[in-house]
């Protein structure tokens, strides 16, 4: 026990994600492998402190009371790089306690997490971490640049219009008229959020404007996606490795029920959505999904892992969005597609784990990597 990797799982923080981020990190810390893992549980405030956490904490886990959210404490945290050996500080007011660090799962999503600035943070560190590094982090997570990157390199996106806060405040009129052009019902993001927070879709001009309004409280620049018509929300998970990155098996979201698609309700507060793993797909079809969720997880230069949801219209596959953090709760597509792949829970952990080993710090495990688009 005394080799054990020491890990940190790093979760909460200052997003709108913040709940989801404590549940997706009560299941790694329930499911790691404690014989070979130390996990060190950290959780990030709403207000942005690091604190340490009890591995035994109900924080961790959701009930009908109530929503985890990580407290303030009389403690607090801070990575360092102490003669270049990565290391936890937990402070109070009476002493430190230095803990040697061996990597980071950064189960973090939205902003402030997934979108490379908590990368920049750990790479600062010299500290090797689970998924993607700042730029991947951040180009995904954003869904404009996201599409913009993509279908400059060929990738199928889908028609699509954003609105940065500029455009809003000095030209109402003309996002609008932009917008208008596009096939009805429409889609109305934050461009920079997740787990379907501030989504409406809109049937007719008429409730545009509110829901743009809606979009912004999450994020001021927002993009607006055309409905495609009997669309299928088919999902991919890749993991990365020496060789390349790999594709699990698909998966289907069907929404049921007074859902009209895969809100945040349906997602995580009641039981309408369906999730069909495998998904029910000619071989074909689903060998290009695969195919087309590592080409993208390629050209994004993303690392470790990743989850590609697309749309399939008749036989088209479309890229919609890009998650390297994917949720890790217990009902979260990821591992249910991996563990339909052959790969269980503590052993898709495992996996993570000794991919960000194995790649280093990114900041200079990146700089020399080659890849062939």
């Amino acid at each position: 026990m005394e080799n054990r990797t020491r890990v940190v799982v790093l979760f909460g923080g200052i997003s709108n994600e913040h709940t989801i981020s404590c549940i997706s990190a009560g299941s790694v810390l329930r499911e790691i492998d404690q014989t070979k893992f130390e996990p060190i549980p950290v959780g990030i405030t709403q207000a942005g402190e690091w604190v340490p956490i009890e591995l035994s904490s109900p924080l961790l886990a959701m009930t009908a009371a109530q929503e985890p959210v990580v407290q303030a404490t009389s403690q607090s945290v801070q990575l360092v790089s102490v003669a270049g050996q990565p290391t936890l500080e937990i402070s109070d007011q009476d002493s430190v306690v230095s803990i040697p660090v061996d990597v980071v799962f950064p189960v973090l999503h939205g902003t402030y997490g997934e979108d490379g600035t908590i990368q920049a943070i750990l790479e600062s560190a010299g500290v090797p971490y689970v998924g993607s590094g700042v730029f991947a982090s951040a180009a995904c997570m954003d869904k404009a640049y996201l599409k913009t990157i993509l279908y400059e390199a060929g990738f199928s996106v889908g028609q699509y219009e954003v609105i940065t806060d500029e455009q809003w405040q000095s030209d109402f009129d003309g996002s609008i008229a932009r917008v208008n052009q596009l096939t009805y019902p429409l889609f109305v993001k934050p461009c920079r959020a997740g787990s379907s927070v501030g989504i409406s879709k809109v049937k007719s001009p008429s409730d545009l404007v509110v829901a743009i309004e809606a979009a912004r409280i999450h994020d001021p620049k927002v993009i607006i996606e055309a409905g495609l018509e009997n669309a299928r929300e088919i999902e991919c998970g890749v993991l990365d490795s020496p060789t390349g990155p790999r594709a699990s098996v698909c998966a289907e979201i069907v929404v049921q029920g007074k859902h009209e698609f895969y809100d945040y309700e349906a997602k995580y507060l009641d039981d309408s959505a369906q999730l069909i793993v495998p998904a029910q797909l000619p071989e074909s079809i689903h060998q290009q999904a695969q195919e087309l969720a590592t080409s993208v997880f390629t050209m994004m230069d993303c690392a470790g892992l990743a989850r590609v949801d697309l749309f399939l219209v008749a036989n088209e596959l479309i890229v919609n969005e890009v998650n390297t953090m994917p949720g890790f709760t217990a009902i979260s597509m990821f591992p249910r597609m991996w563990a339909q792949s052959g790969i269980e829970y503590p052993n898709l952990i495992d996996e993570l784990i000794s991919d960000a080993l194995r790649r280093g710090n990114n900041s200079s495990q990146l700089l020399g990597r080659s890849r062939d688009y």
